[in-house]
Formats: C-alpha cells, structure tokens, sequence
C-alpha cells in the first residue's frame, strides 16, 4: 500500500459558513396535495386528534513524472510582482529545478510517482533526450498557481527554463507579472496547499496480467439467472450506446491504469494529509489484494463482504475481489451482527472486510454460524482483540505475495461480460434483503450511458464519495463511473452525515454531486439560517437574486431566454451560494434514492443550480431517467437514459400504469431465489419495478405511486400515501416524517413526527426541537423547545397550527375519501436506530404500523365507538 504524501487540496475563498450540523434523518418525498380538527385522547403519551372533512490533462500523464522536491519556504509581495523563494534538493546535485507537474486545472490532481520498469539512469538519459530534442525549452512551473477566477486567483506564472542548471533567483527574476487580488496570507495558503511535497515515493510492482478472452460474451438461452456461475443474454441493440461492444469491469480498469497510470484516483485524509493512489497505483493494489483473498481461500464465485465507511480500502477490497473470480458484497454499517450474518451467509462469504473494532465484533458474535467464513480483515487501526485468521490491512495485504501472477491469471480468465460481478443487497424494508445480481456488463455501459448524459470527460472528474458503498448509487458514482472514465474520488470523513461533509465539498470542491434529498434539505436549511442573520441590504439582494434564479431556471427548462438581471444576480448570490457549499466547479447537480420535495427543488433553482432527479432501483444498476441541464422539468425524473426504454403497463384513464424497465443495465436476477426472479420480471421479460408512473405531452416520466404502498379503504378506494404525506410536510414546516393509514380502513389517518435534534454519534433522535422548528412555533405564539412541552401540555396552539396545515393539505387532495381524518404526534421521531428508517433512510411502513399499533388502533376505536 502507498505512503502517505504530505498534500494539500486548493481552497477558494469566499463565504462558506457552516450548513451542516447533523445530516441523519430521514429521507423526504414529493408531491402536492385534508379536516378540521380537536383533541380527543391520548395513547401512549401520543396525541391524538379528531377532525371532519369539509368539502488537457491526457498529454501531461503521459510524461515521465519528476522526482524533484518542491518546498514553498516564504511568499513576499515587492513592487512589482510575487516574489518566490524555493528551495529544492536534486539527488545529483545542489542546483535548484523546477519540475513541469500539474494537469492544466489544479495541480493537486497529480501525484507524483516514479515508474515502476524505469531506474535513474534511463530517466535521466530520457530526460536529457528529451531537452535536446526540444532545444531545452520547457515551461516551468506552468500551474504552480493556477488561474480559475480571476477575481480569485493568481494569474498564471510562465517561467521560460533556457537552461536546466539555472538557479532559482535567474528563474524567478524572468517571471512574468503577477497579479495579486489577495492579501498575501491568502497567497502564501493557497500555493503551499497546491504544491506536493513529494516524501516517500510508492513504487507499485507491475502485474502482467492479460484481458485477452474475457470480454467474449458466453452463449445464454435465457434474460436472467439465479445461479453463482449463470450466465444471461444481454439486452443490446442495433444502434446507439445499445450497439456497444460488452467489457468487463477488469478490463475497463486495467485500461485506463495504462492509459491515465499517473492520473490521481484515489485520496483519503488521514492526520490531516491527503493520501493519495495513483491509478498505477490502485491498480498494483487490487491486484495484491486480489492474491491476498485467494491465499485466505475465497473460493470463486463467492462473496467478500465489505462493512464499514467509504474508504480506498473498501474499493481495493470490491475489485480485488473481482478480480479474483469473486462476488464484491456491500453490507451496511449500520446492519445488526444478525443483519450481517445473514448477507454474509446468503453470498457464501469466505473473506469479510471490516472498518474497525467496532465493525469486527459483530463478525465475531456471529462467526460460529458462518460455515464459509474462513478470515475476516480489519482496514483501519490496530486489530484488538488477535484471533485466528483476523489480519490487519497491512497483514492482509502481504499474506498473498507467494501467490503468482498465473494463479491471478486463472481466475480473472473466469470473468465475462454476461457473468455476475456484484452483488447488491436490497435495504429489507419489506422482509429479507434480496442479492441482487449484477453483471460486468451491466455495470460498465450503465457508467458509459451515464456518461454520455452528463458530458462527462475523461480524467478531468472529481467525486467525493460519502453515500454508503453498499447502495448501488454509490456504487456506479464512486466506483465504477471513476475506474471507467479515470475521475478523482476524495473521500470524505467518516461522520460525513453527521456534519462534516461540508468541509470536504468544500475543500475538494466537486465537478458533480450526487446526495439523497436529506442531505439536500440540510443544505437548503443551512442557508436559510445564515441568511437570517444578513442585514436588511443583504435580505433584500438575495430575495431579488432568487427570484430572478427561479425565472431564469424555469427559462431554462422551457428553452426561454433569461430573464433581465440575471447576470447580476448570478455574481452576487449564485456564485458565492455554489462556493459556499463547495459546489463551484460542478456541471451537474443530482439527487436520488427517494423522492425529493418541490419546495427545495424550487430552492435550489432559485440559485442556478439545477437540481435533476435520477429514478432507478438496484434491479437496474441504479438510474433509468434522469432529467439534464439541457433537458428537465421541476419534478419530473426526466426522461429515459441513453440507450434505456420504459414502458407503462395496465395503465388507468389518467395514464398511470407500472414502470417496466428493458436495457443492458437490467440485472441478471435475485441470487438463489427463482421465485423472487419469477415476480420481477413480466412475461417478455421486461423488469417490473412496482412504481406507478405517467408521462407527459413531451415525455417526461412522473413518478405518482407504489403499487404495495397504495391504500385499498373500506371503500374501494385507491390511495397513493406519498402524495398526501408531501403535502403534509410542504403545509407543516415543523413536520420531519409522517406515515399516512388506512389500508381497509374507513377512513385515512396520519402519525407525525416533529423535527428534534438528532445525536451526530448515534443517529438517535432527541426530544428537544430543531432551531428552524422552534422557530416556527413562535411565529404561531408559542414558546415550546422540546415534543413534551407539546404533547404533554397539549399545546393549543401548536396543535391547532398543525390542524390547519392538514387543512391545507386536504385541499390538494384528489377526493373527500383521501382527506386525513384524524392524526397523532407521536414522541419520537423516525430513525434507523428506532427500526422505523431502514439503511437507505425508506420509510419501513409494517415497521411502523407494528410499532404504533396501539396509536392506529385508537383512530378507529374511538370511530367505532360514536
């Protein structure tokens, strides 16, 4: 494994105040769209209220990277220009050299590493060649300060190296003119945090492997499999991306480590310095852990379980794997030592790949009942309790060196693009989790297809990854998408969720992100506080500023010209906005996994960052639509990936029928679980997602319900709850989760969960309100801080506040039988620790009707009993 490197990563100045505080809690949902009410009980310390209804970078990776050191000892402003002075030691001599190193970006996407077949005699003879044969003309120290705003940054320094024994006064003195628009602290932090100051340099032990055969597809009589070793047609086309010829993951990643080998791929803080892989590097350490796993017996086509955060660890572990003839297999951290034993005994796990101490003694709590576990490996820190077969990382990493290049061979030999790859367990809202099965081909052209959406460009991405690993979107975003296209993944802290993800976005600053709505919404609640404490002037720019945002979005979206004042407001608020977040540099803005609220879509349109919604499912290796910043419409999810087909089956008279999914990025099947297979997937084998959805007059897929989620009243009537739970949430801004009731019920009732803090360790919901729901309750007269003070006291107003928002939102709705009729605040709010959350932050309704049975039970009693 490499050394660390003592790194810093460029920082933009600018307003960047702290949004985060904590990030867990639940996931939101969209839509618009009931009876006035009083108090009539109480169950359970739960309230409960009765109502009625009324009515470039590709030429600078090619050059052999110098193993110079750099060091920025002093930064002093003269008359006329920047004054440096640096100094640097030369392993033959004392003469100073600058060395040309840095794409034309930012420079902290090089990491300077030393070939591995080349020694100091022929670098050097190829270095002198090289001068000669350009007549010793090179530019030096070209993006040592790079030029992204000029209101921002420093021009560009371009220092013309005549002769390479020069010194660096002579350097210096040809400097061109520098302007400086920061003060020179500002300066002197942002040079020494682009310079690398190279240490000890990680030479990777080249691995000559071959990709020769893999990619030939095997003959298939069948769309799906459940088998390990099955094999499936794929679904290609004629034309398009549909046409394109099937890869395996193997060999996509052994590629781009050839064609990008100094490229950055990989970047983890640890004691603050970034430690970094270059893709040479990553490659050379899958490549060792692929050997690792076979000497401790993964047998092929079984799993390795990986648990824990997001790390370069948890991704060397996924594709040495692979490349081992093994199934990758996500499991979340936050499963219980059952949850996990369960994955881990469902995929024949023979390795298990875990974070901490923490992670580890789950695994051995349950080890006893996992017949194929045969080693368990901990990635970070000291292991502390030494058992048999527990290996540290800096263990694990070593144990297979005996393992030949050949034995290697053999099993990657094994891979095809029609064959499993990973394994994608579903979160088990509903029952057990399901191992869906993903195949190489399906996880290659969904990262080609996805690229191809956005424009994305080889080796100039950069990506934070923070989502857990084990979801498919993480997967594709972090790993897949990155290995294909060469993108730079920096990790973020492992309390990401809980506060800390800002800082990273911040310092990384992205070329794209991805977040589930809550994570959104943090944001968007984040700026609503710090504009709150703005003067009057300030308050009033950027209420015009978002108003003119929201136009000029919606101009956008209707292929509209901007709307007057647009430019100004753009400098004023929408650039500052992006760098308070972090979010300057990105193209593009997504959101995914669960439905998202209009009001913080609207939000974000306001400030030029349109935000695009990606439906998919793990059954489809993640997206099926997604809208564009060419193409979108504010809560749509846009239309059909490149290459992808929908269609809508049984639709009703409004052209509401289930979403059925066809493309390559279909999966292959449930693992070992025919019967789950048989129900997916319809009778010409088109994958059935159990969503309802329409389209528009331009095509536009809406998504407007779940098929097992719809209430069946007493009556007869069909009622999607998401849209009413929306519109509860939109009328009532003091509202974090609510599940709407009725299922063969006279009527719909509603429990409701007030916003509180949350424990940034535990995830474990407080009583005491958030700041935003304190302040909410003064604006209606009330002084309330903590759900007792309204639940126990029995807050007229509150609860009378609450009523009229459910009034509000019963006039969206679609008839008299959808209207809540009556609803109960209930102590504590939904969570994963609580069991009413699961791992991807879904809502798990029989959780919740089981856990408050008493409370549901109640709204029609006391019915029955009038």
């Amino acid at each position: 494994m490499m050394e660390a490197e003592s790194v810093g990563v460029p920082k933009e100045a600018g307003d960047s105040s702290d949004l985060s505080s904590s990030f867990v809690t639940k996931i939101n949902v969209t839509s618009e769209g009931a009876a006035d009410g009083h108090v009539t009980g109480k169950v359970d310390d739960e309230v409960i209220v009765n109502g009625h209804s009324d009515s470039s970078n590709e030429d600078n990776n090619k050059k052999e990277p110098s193993t110079d050191n750099v060091k920025i000892e002093d930064i002093n402003q003269n008359e006329r220009v920047l004054t440096e002075k640096i100094e640097s030691v030369s392993m033959k001599t004392e003469e100073s050299n600058i060395s040309k190193n840095g794409s034309k970006e930012e420079i902290r996407e090089d990491v300077i590493t030393k070939g591995p077949d080349t020694d100091d005699n022929e670098t050097n003879a190829k270095t002198a060649a090289e001068t000669k044969q350009n007549e010793n003309h090179d530019t030096i120290s070209k993006n040592l300060i790079t030029e992204e705003d000029k209101t921002n940054t420093l021009q560009e320094i371009d220092l013309e190296n005549k002769n390479e024994n020069k010194n660096v006064e002579e350097i210096v003195s040809e400097a061109k003119t520098v302007e400086i628009t920061k003060t020179i602290q500002e300066t002197k932090d942002l040079v020494e945090n682009d310079v690398v100051l190279q240490k000890e340099i990680y030479e990777p032990k080249p691995v000559l492997l071959s990709v020769e055969g893999i990619d030939e597809v095997i003959p298939a009589d069948s769309w799906s499999t459940t088998k390990r070793d099955g094999t499936v047609k794929i679904r290609m086309g004629t034309k398009g991306n549909q046409a394109d010829k099937p890869v395996t993951l193997i060999t996509v990643f052994k590629k781009t480590s050839e064609r990008a080998p100094n490229h950055l791929a990989l970047a983890v803080k640890r004691d603050s310095i970034w430690k970094k892989w270059t893709y040479k590097q990553y490659y050379a350490d899958v490549c060792a852990a692929a050997k690792s796993f076979i000497k401790l017996g993964l047998e092929a086509y079984h799993g390795v379980g990986i648990l824990g955060f997001n790390s370069p660890e948890w991704l060397i572990s996924d594709l040495g794997c692979i490349f081992a003839g093994g199934f990758a297999t996500g499991i979340y951290a936050t499963n219980t030592p059952e949850a996990v034993e369960y994955v881990a005994k469902h995929s024949e796990a023979n390795v298990l790949v875990v974070e901490n101490n923490q992670q580890l003694q789950k695994i051995l709590k349950v080890w006893p009942n996992l017949p194929c576990l045969r080693a368990v490996v901990q990635y970070t820190g000291e292991v502390a309790e030494r058992k048999d077969n527990v290996y540290s990382w800096e263990e694990f990493m070593k144990v297979g060196k005996d393992v030949t290049d050949q034995q290697l061979q053999e099993r990657i030999n094994l891979a095809r693009p029609n064959k499993c790859c990973t394994l994608i367990y579903t979160s088990g809202t509903t029952g057990d989790p399901k191992g869906v099965m993903l195949s190489h081909d399906n996880m290659v052209w969904t990262a080609s297809a996805f690229a191809k959406a956005f424009g994305l460009r080889y080796e100039e991405e950069v990506i934070v990854s923070y989502l857990p690993l084990s979801h498919v979107a993480a997967q594709m975003v972090d790993l897949t998408f990155p290995v294909s296209f060469g993108a730079s993944v920096y990790f973020a802290r492992p309390d990401a969720l809980k506060g800390s993800l800002l800082g990273t976005l911040q310092e990384v600053r992205p070329t794209g992100f991805f977040g589930v709505p809550r994570v959104w919404e943090k944001f968007y609640e984040g700026i609503k506080i710090k504009a709150r404490s703005s003067g009057a002037l300030k308050k009033k720019i950027g209420m015009w500023a978002k108003g003119v945002g929201l136009k000029g979005s919606h101009a956008m979206m209707n292929k509209q010209s901007m709307p007057f004042g647009w430019g100004l407001a753009n400098t004023l608020v929408f650039k500052k906005a992006k760098t308070a977040l972090g979010l300057d540099r990105c193209r593009f803005f997504m959101s995914g996994a669960a439905p998202i609220m209009k009001e913080t879509l609207e939000f974000f349109y306001s400030l030029n960052m349109q935000l695009h919604e990606v439906y998919g499912m793990s059954e489809s290796t993640g997206p099926h639509t997604v809208g564009c910043n060419e193409d979108f419409k504010i809560c749509s999810v846009g239309h059909n990936f490149p290459g992808s087909e929908t269609k809508l089956a049984n639709p009703d008279e409004d052209g509401n029928g289930e979403i059925c999914m066809w493309g390559r990025h279909v999966f292959m099947g449930y693992l070992n679980a025919p019967e789950k297979n048989n129900e997916i997937f319809d009778e010409e084998n088109w994958l059935k997602t159990g969503d309802l959805g329409k389209h528009d007059a331009q095509g536009f897929l809406f998504i407007t319900g779940r098929i097992k989620e719809l209430i069946i009243t007493a009556g007869g009537e069909n009622i999607a709850p998401v849209p009413m739970e929306d519109a509860v949430k939109e009328a009532l801004p003091c509202i974090n989760n609510c599940m709407l009731i009725g299922d063969k019920r006279k009527f719909l009732s509603m429990i409701l969960c007030l916003k509180v803090n949350v424990d940034a360790d535990t995830a474990e919901p407080s009583n005491n309100l958030t700041t935003d729901c304190k302040e909410w309750c003064k604006s209606i007269g009330s002084e309330a801080t903590t759900v007792e003070d309204i639940i126990d006291k029995k807050d007229a107003v509150v609860l009378k506040a609450i009523q009229d928002g459910i009034d509000r939102a019963n006039a969206k709705s679609v008839s008299r039988a959808a209207k809540v009729q009556k609803w109960s605040i209930i102590p504590r709010d939904f969570s994963i620790p609580g069991g009413e959350l699961g791992p991807t932050l879904k809502l798990r309704r029989p959780v919740v009707t089981k856990m408050y049975k008493k409370t549901i039970d109640a709204f029609y009693t006391e019915a029955e009993e009038k």
